[in-house]
Parts: structure tokens; sequence; C-alpha cells
């Protein structure tokens, strides 16, 4: 591969790295606070990518031409490069949780839960809801209206909402997910984005649920789709 192509490849591989970093994009593939390195990363290959160019241009100027070799078709390489400025896939959905069988309830146990808030609807994420469902024993969720935020999931005549928690990318997702009793719940659309308000139906999350629980709908509000749609 001629140099040039080399170069003008790690510019535009750097680039779209930054485009990812800088533009939001990348929160679809990993965590938040991966943003740092992801910008450090795509700067340090444009920077590179430059710093080679100019020496390149200053050979030339002096009249040292170095052999170079040209190989079939170098500029393919260029596809996954494309992929990223013209391609904007989104982030996981109903799909994924559909197609898994496991839970985060199911790999993670917790103790020493901290005490809720002395509101009248308490705002919870996914997966404190389903983890203190699950292994709370002091059902402090029993009677209390709480509030949740995520994606709709309809499943052999169910309905769910739902979120995906990453570790570190979206391979590693792992569905957060609440059964809706109540209302008109079929006609939501799967991957609409919702704010249910509710109570646990308790004792529902056990092993034979998958650890899943069953909210009584009071109240469904659609909403936009957050910037980040993963838990951490």
């Amino acid at each position: 591969m001629r140099r040039e192509t080399q170069n003008i490849l790690l510019v535009l591989l750097g680039g779209a790295l930054l485009k990812l970093a800088l533009t939001g994009t990348y929160l679809r593939y990993v965590k938040a606070s991966l943003q740092p390195w992801l910008v450090a990363t795509g700067a340090i290959m444009v920077l590179l990518a430059l710093v080679a160019i100019a020496r390149d241009v200053r050979g030339k100027t002096a009249g040292h031409e170095g052999h170079e070799h040209t190989g079939r078709s170098p500029w393919l390489l260029l596809l996954p490069v494309l992929a990223v400025f013209l391609i904007s896939p989104p982030a996981l959905g109903a799909d994924t949780v559909n197609r898994s069988d496991r839970t985060i309830a199911q790999q993670n146990s917790a103790s020493g839960f901290a005490a809720l808030p002395d509101e009248q609807v308490v705002s919870l994420t996914m997966t404190d809801f389903v983890t203190r469902t699950a292994w709370d024993d002091s059902g402090s969720l029993d009677h209390r209206t709480v509030k949740l935020t995520g994606f709709v999931v309809q499943k052999d005549g169910n309905t769910f909402v739902a979120r995906l928690a990453i570790s570190c990318c979206a391979a590693d997702a792992s569905p957060i997910k609440v059964r809706l009793l109540g209302g008109d719940l079929a006609a939501l659309a799967d991957d609409q984005w919702v704010e249910v308000t509710g109570r646990v139906v308790p004792g529902s999350a056990t092993k034979d649920t998958a650890y899943t629980p069953s909210f009584t709908v009071s109240a469904v509000t659609p909403v936009a789709t957050p910037e980040d749609t993963y838990e951490s």
C-alpha cells in the first residue's frame, strides 16, 4: 500500500473516532466514561498521520523518494471508515431483550440497600428497581409508587418496559425488564420510550419469573429517547 494511502486512511479513521466521541454517537457502543479515551485515540491517530504526511512532503522536496508497493484494492479499507460516517445504527433495543434469556438480576445480587427517599413518587433506575425487587427482603418497594423510564418490549402477549445495562460496551449488554400490568398496553410499540408510574406486585420477582417483577401501571407517558440509552 502506498504511504499516501496509509496516511489518508489513518486521518479518516482518527476523524471517525473523533466524530463518534464528540457528537455523542459513541454512547450507542460504549459507556460514557470512555469518551476521553476515544477523543485521545482519535486525536493521536490524526496527529501521527499529519506528521507522516509532512515528513513525506519534505522528503520528496529534497528529492528522496522511497520504493513503494501498491497492493490490491487498498481503498477497500475505507469501507469501515465510511460506514462510521454514513451509517448510524440505532442503540440496542427490544430485539436484543427478546433474544436474551438472561437478566441483570439473575447475574447479580445485592445487600444493604439505601433507604428510599421520602417522596410520594420515587424515581428509580431500572437496575435499582429490579435488583431491589429480587433481593431486598425488607420489601422496601411494597406499597410505594415508583416512576421508571425505559423502552417498550412486546413479547408473547406481554408488555415490558426495559433498559440495557453495560459494563464496558454494547457487546456485554444485559437486559433489565419489568412486566407491565393494566391499561391498554398492547397499543404501545416496540422500542417506544415511556415513563411509567405504578407499584410493584410484591413477590413477583422470583426464580420462576427469571427475577422479572410485575408492575401495576397507573400512568404511561411517552418521552423522548435519552442521549444515553444504557444504564451502567
